[in-house]
Parts: structure tokens; C-alpha cells; sequence
């Protein structure tokens, strides 16, 4: 399990940035500078969305911060197309269909939903610095609030 200080696992996914561009994007690529990488479950159901728009409504305050906002979840391009379009977001959403990089991250696993065990997306949150390092995170995140606790430790 990943913990704090450790080096974040490389990736490479395909999604679309906060432009609308369909983009393949690598953690490579965005050394030198700080991420925010979420990971959810799927897109445009209630606590994802609120969980998006939360982050597309602090944008301003995340930029200020420096920060690159990237959404991960199993769902196809064309699903993050839509729900970009549907939500007006302005953050990067990349496409995990294979759960790899979710699994990489601790972010997929065993789930209990009304009592229910089941396997999928558990919603988490980390913060990578300049240098590929992480420097903050969240399991089982709560989306109310979720915001603000990023911003704090960033």
C-alpha cells in the first residue's frame, strides 16, 4: 500500500484534457510540477459528480496552488467526453479500463456497499510533488469537504 513519501507509479492513459482535446497523458510528462490525481468511480452518477464539480468550482484555488487536476476512472473516453461536456469541466479525465493503474494506487479493491461486498473503484485522492514523490492522500474519500483538505495540504 502506498504511503506518503513514497514514489508515485508511473502511467500512461488516454482521456481528455481540460481543453476538450483527446489526449494521452503520462505522470512522466507532468514532472516538475504538482498533481492532484483522483480516482472515482464512474462518471456522472451523484457522488462523482459532485465530487467534479466540487473540483471544477475550486479550480481557481487549485491553480493558485499550481497544481495539474487529473480525474482517473475505468470508464471509456467517450463517457469522460460527455460527462466534461454534461458538467463543463476543466480538469484532465483519463480512462482506466483495464483498473491497472487503479490497482497501482491501492484505488480499486474490495468495497462494502449496503452491507454488500463487491469489487470496483474506491474513491482516493493524492497529492504527487514536482519530483514524483507523494506527498499527501486519502482512501475512502468523503466527498464533502474532500476540496478543502487538498487544498490544506497542498
Amino acid at each position: 500500500m502506498l504511503e506518503v513519501g513514497d514514489k508515485a507509479p508511473a502511467f500512461k492513459l488516454d482521456g481528455i484534457d481540460a481543453s476538450g482535446d483527446e489526449v494521452t497523458l503520462s505522470l512522466n510528462a507532468l514532472k516538475g510540477g504538482k498533481v492532484v490525481l483522483y480516482f472515482y468511480p464512474r462518471d456522472s452518477t451523484p457522488g462523482c459528480t459532485t465530487e467534479a464539480c466540487d473540483l471544477r468550482d475550486n479550480m481557481a484555488r487549485l491553480n493558485k496552488e499550481g497544481v495539474t487536476v487529473i480525474g482517473v476512472s475505468p470508464d471509456s473516453v467517450s463517457s469522460h467526453i460527455k460527462f466534461r461536456e454534461k458538467q463543463g469541466l476543466n480538469f484532465t479525465l483519463l480512462s482506466d479500463p483495464e483498473r491497472s493503474v487503479a490497482e497501482a494506487y491501492g484505488a480499486y479493491g474490495e468495497k462494502v456497499l449496503y452491507g454488500k461486498k463487491s469489487m470496483g473503484i474506491i474513491r482516493s485522492t493524492f497529492v504527487i510533488d514536482e519530483k514524483g514523490k507523494i506527498t499527501a492522500l486519502w482512501r475512502k474519500v468523503k466527498v464533502k469537504g474532500h476540496v478543502d483538505a487538498v487544498l490544506e495540504a497542498l
